[in-house]
């Protein structure tokens, strides 16, 4: 099926959008255009949508709004937006009444003539997908990049031809319901996270293998072959199976060597495709971020490609961000790092003296994978949030803490900042890294990462 039978498909059917956010706000104008009727369908109350909920109602969406928003939804095609639970009991009812769940992604994914990149992993996806797309682009391609990531696609199908190509960085709430995959399906990495949301973490696992399960014999999968879970999933690679390792040689894959250059194997051959030194981003996480990328676009771009990437690219904001250097002291801001695994990737980036503000909304999950590492490099915790207590309560258990870090708790963010302001010395770095999610003070981690760096350009 084209975008022209899908709108066709479309005409006078009701269709609800669940959630007012950006990527459903520009579907619901262009599927009024279409002929749909649509229900624009929000929690929020309509002060707190603001002036764009007289725009739906005037192009003529209807709203529901308010906390029963999800209520007796009568409609042909229900559209979630991707952070929705998708086993919901509102959503799982509207099944039952024979009405199509489906989400944005969904059916782009259905749509789109182009080649598709799709990326997915607790750590490191965004990065990466960046990474890919920007390779693809200095080879001369046309590219389209969004996703999970921040940037709709659906609205741009008009656009898309057999001859561009799709980066999207995908999220275990995007893939749960996912039936099709990328041409090229990258998974980074899988650790504990989302457990607020998932039932547990099988259901988190399974939501990722989406990305390659409907995969098939031309497609390419790309395996981290340093992590213990997504080792387990190579069975179920339906098409050419490549891998990428910090650790050791590989036969298929991107691999890091003892001199720190990393190769590409590939058919037979073994290539070198470029000294670590040469990367712009600094950390062990980004030279995987980057072995990750080149296996991912090999044989679509020359080495030429990826090295004029690795010499330009500066890093994606709110990951491990220079803010600023404040008397020999420099602040970076890691908002990105919404998981230990995350922070943990922060904290060996770095080789100097660390002050660490954590802390956040509380997801479940363990904070034991950071502990070690962050005894030995952090001198004083700044804590805030609702995971204070369960971060000090993991530092403070293992055998390795004898009283240091310093682990000091206050009210929210600008007190840690504040207080951080004081306490550092010529050498430090300020590093905000939560090791939590954002929602217990901030709408998302930009949002928080944006607020962190006004407080440290006010010092």
């Amino acid at each position: 099926m084209d975008f022209k039978q899908f709108f066709s498909i479309i005409k006078g059917k009701k269709i609800a959008m669940l959630g007012l956010g950006v990527s459903h706000t520009q579907l619901i104008f262009d599927f009024l255009r279409q002929g749909a009727k649509v229900y624009a369908c929000d929690r929020r109350e309509r002060e707190q949508i603001g002036p764009i909920a007289d725009k739906l109602e005037a192009a003529g969406a209807k709203l529901r709004l308010g906390e029963g928003y999800l209520d007796n939804l009568e409609v042909d095609v229900i559209f979630r937006t991707p952070g929705m639970n998708y086993h919901l009991p509102e959503l799982e009812a509207a099944r039952k009444r024979g009405i199509a769940v489906t989400s944005e992604m969904e059916v782009f994914f259905d749509l789109c003539p182009a080649t598709v990149f799709g990326v997915t992993g607790s750590d490191g996806k965004t990065t990466t997908t960046t990474l890919i797309a920007k390779m693809l682009e200095a080879e001369g391609k046309r590219v389209f990049i969004g996703g999970n990531i921040g940037t709709p696609l659906l609205p741009e199908i008009e656009k898309i031809t057999a001859d561009d190509f799709v980066v999207v960085e995908l999220s275990s709430f995007q893939l749960i319901s996912m039936r099709k995959s990328p041409d090229v399906a990258v998974i980074t990495n899988i650790a504990p996270n989302h457990l607020d949301v998932h039932k547990d973490m099988d259901e988190y696992i399974e939501a990722k293998k989406n990305i390659l399960l409907h995969q098939n014999a031309f497609s390419r999968t790309v395996l981290n072959r340093d992590n213990e879970i997504t080792e387990e999933l190579r069975p179920n690679a339906r098409g050419q199976l490549l891998g990428f390792s910090m650790t050791k040689k590989l036969n298929n894959g991107a691999w890091l060597n003892k001199d720190g250059v990393l190769h590409m194997a590939y058919r037979g051959i073994d290539v070198p495709v470029i000294d670590r030194k040469e990367i712009a981003v600094v950390g062990d996480h980004n030279v995987e971020n980057y072995l990750a990328a080149i296996t991912a676009v090999w044989g679509y771009v020359s080495i030429k490609s990826i090295k004029k990437v690795a010499h330009e690219f500066r890093g994606v904001e709110h990951r491990i961000e220079h803010v600023r250097t404040l008397d020999g002291v420099d602040y970076y801001n890691d908002s990105i790092a919404s998981s230990p695994t995350r922070t943990l990737a922060a904290l060996k980036a770095f080789d100097r003296p660390l002050i660490l503000l954590a802390g956040g909304y509380d997801k479940h999950i363990p904070f034991e994978p950071m502990v070690e590492e962050l005894i030995k490099k952090v001198k004083v915790l700044y804590l805030s949030g609702d995971t204070a207590d369960r971060i000090e309560a993991s530092v403070k258990a293992s055998p390795d803490y004898k009283g240091k870090p310093e682990i000091i708790k206050t009210e929210n963010l600008a007190q840690s900042v504040d207080l951080a302001h004081k306490a550092a010395k010529e050498g430090d770095a300020v590093l905000l890294s939560p090791a939590s999610a954002s929602f217990d003070a901030f709408k998302n981690f930009a949002e928080r990462g944006r607020y962190f760096k006004e407080l440290v350009n006010k010092l």
